[in-house]
């Protein structure tokens, strides 16, 4: 096998050359804007060494990968109660879809969907008004990657404030369940300004690296989560990370996985690495096209799904 920055460089250069790189997330007009053209792939390793190629020092607004932070902190604030108000369930469905919240009595299946995402902001509101709560996700993010320059993009924020009527429809609906415990519009605040985040992929897989190590950032030791808890987040992201094509990618890539609609995908490799990559175009399924495939060629070559055998 070559060496990890070898295999970076060259499927950074192989998605440089591709011409089908899926369509913009058009419905929400400032990432309509954005280039289908850019690529960005950063693997941040235990002892801290980047290897990165194309695009991966240019901020995107990373989308519903937000979720895995969020859920992070709503776990830390009321544990496995979160689980009496979402599910832990694939849904099977399209991740902004109201068809299972009837039958189910307002309960998403899990966190990762736009529904359950949006019951993870209302218990971030506990911790005090919208503007506490956001600002509480950034100070999460901005130490985990340990970088003060990430911030939250407001005109994304205002661009899916002004056009989310379906995350409006989802809130109110489980708010006349007794799923929202605050107003409406403070849950879709918070749940809104999250995804507006706005990183690199090197941030991002830096954010990423306590899920890859047990809980811990391996650079100070620090506890982020219980080992325990970080391989439940760990397997919430394979089951249903990339929505109704969450069984394809674990399929392809083998890995926990956290896609968003603005191009990112957060990877983990289990004690040995964490990885993000962002291409702008999306699948027919609202996941990166050029991202899943260079995530698929990483771990055919590196052997990192977990599915491989162990070695030695």
């Amino acid at each position: 096998m070559k060496n990890i920055a070898s295999i970076v460089a060259d499927i950074a250069e192989e998605m440089r050359g591709m011409t089908d790189r899926g369509q913009v997330a058009n419905y929400i007009p400032p990432l309509a804007c954005v280039s289908p053209d850019r690529f960005g792939i950063a693997v941040v390793m235990a002892d801290g060494t980047v290897h990165a190629g194309g695009d991966a020092e240019e901020p995107f607004s990373i989308q519903s990968v937000s979720k895995v932070f969020s859920l992070t902190l709503a776990l830390g604030m009321i544990g496995d109660a979160l689980w009496s108000r979402v599910g832990r369930e694939p849904s099977g469905s399209a991740f902004n879809s109201i068809v299972q919240l009837e039958t189910e009595q307002g309960i998403p299946r899990n966190p990762f969907i736009n529904a359950g995402a949006i019951v993870v902001a209302d218990v971030l509101l506990a911790s005090g008004t919208p503007a506490e709560a956001i600002a509480g996700v950034l100070r999460f993010v901005r130490g985990l990657a340990r970088d003060e320059t990430i911030s939250i993009d407001a005109s994304v924020a205002a661009a899916e404030l002004a056009t989310g009527y379906r995350n409006l429809a989802l809130a109110n609906y489980m708010r006349s369940f007794g799923n929202l415990m605050h107003p409406v519009e403070q849950a879709l605040g918070v749940y809104f300004h999250q995804c507006a985040l706005a990183m690199s992929c090197r941030q991002l897989a830096m954010a990423g690296r306590f899920l890859a190590h047990d809980g811990r950032d391996p650079a100070t030791g620090r506890c982020i989560v219980t080992p325990q808890r970080a391989r439940r987040i760990n397997a919430l992201m394979m089951l249903c990370g990339h929505y109704d094509n969450s069984g394809e990618f674990a399929f392809r890539v083998g890995l926990p996985g956290k896609s968003g609609v603005g191009g990112g995908i957060l990877a983990v490799v289990p004690g040995t690495a964490s990885i993000a990559v962002w291409s702008p175009g999306l699948n027919a399924k609202g996941n990166s096209q050029l991202g899943a495939l260079a995530l698929e060629r990483l771990a055919a070559r590196t052997g990192w799904s977990v599915f491989e055998a162990a070695q030695g």
